[in-house]
């Protein structure tokens, strides 16, 4: 039997009856939303989005998404402090449509990215992080330019273990370590500088998600164009889309590159 947002809303419910939250259904917006009845604090799902992931991977999606929830909304009930805590603050990627305040009205930190992209500052809590508002700053009174030369430190030490792949003549580096801040990694300028020195052609990369980072050595036409076919996919697979756009890296900046994909790469460039 086909689902519908009222059978999934009732499959949230079941799983998530805690005696301090309470839950609610928006016929009209086909939302369904968790909070805090204390403070009114919590999240907001769009069902025909949950389930056209529970359609695909049954209930191991709901597992995913009641871990999600329950996670976010034990963050948004602590206070938490920067002082002591700078060795886990890092930059994160979001798309340049991403709100520059919480559903509270708290302005948070971040900086310009791209036309496409925006940093934010998030303070690493484990089994995820929150982003770093402007209220976090005054309390403590850190300012937004150490809270940046302190994640731009940290983003410089985590790990780069690429996996390789080479199709039709065009050499593809995926990074993807699920640690919350691959996409991050582009920040890593010294990264980006390596990755330039060593390709044979132009080096392009794609931020499709925040959990997957490509770089491509374009070395033929048809590159851009896989590459351009890898972000529309990773971008419509992943948790936290960031953009379904590619760039080229040339003179430090990343410019955007605009491509319609075909749906085949040309056979000459095969072997190149």
């Amino acid at each position: 039997m086909k689902m519908t947002s009222i059978k999934m809303k009732r499959k949230l419910e079941d799983r998530l009856q805690v005696e301090e939250w309470r839950t609610s259904f928006n016929r009209d917006k086909d939302t369904f939303r968790v909070e805090w009845k204390e403070s009114g604090q919590g999240i907001t799902i769009t069902l025909p989005n949950v389930i056209s992931k529970w359609e695909n991977r049954g209930e191991e999606a709901l597992d995913e998404l009641e871990e999600h929830i329950k996670e976010a909304l034990r963050i948004m009930n602590e206070t938490h402090h920067l002082e002591g805590k700078e060795q886990h603050i890092y930059p994160v990627i979001r798309a340049g449509s991403f709100p520059t305040e919480t559903s509270s009205g708290k302005k948070l930190l971040f900086s310009e990215h791209t036309a496409e992209t925006r940093i934010y500052y998030a303070l690493d809590l484990g089994k995820s992080y929150q982003l770093i508002d402007e209220e976090m700053l005054e309390k403590e009174g850190w300012t937004a330019d150490r809270v940046r030369e302190i994640a731009s430190f940290n983003v410089r030490s985590l790990s780069v273990d690429l996996k390789k792949d080479e199709v039709y003549g065009n050499t593809f580096y995926f990074l993807s370590t699920n640690d919350g801040y691959d996409a991050s990694r582009v920040l890593n300028e010294a990264l980006l500088e390596e990755m330039k020195a060593k390709a044979e052609g132009e080096l392009a990369l794609s931020i499709p998600h925040q959990d997957v980072l490509i770089f491509a050595d374009v070395q033929n036409p048809a590159g851009y164009d896989i590459l351009a076919q890898m972000a529309m996919k990773f971008f419509a697979e992943g948790r936290t889309p960031v953009t379904s756009l590619s760039f080229l890296y040339e003179d430090k900046q990343l410019e955007p590159i605009f491509i319609l994909a075909q749906n085949k790469p040309k056979d000459e460039g095969k072997g190149e």
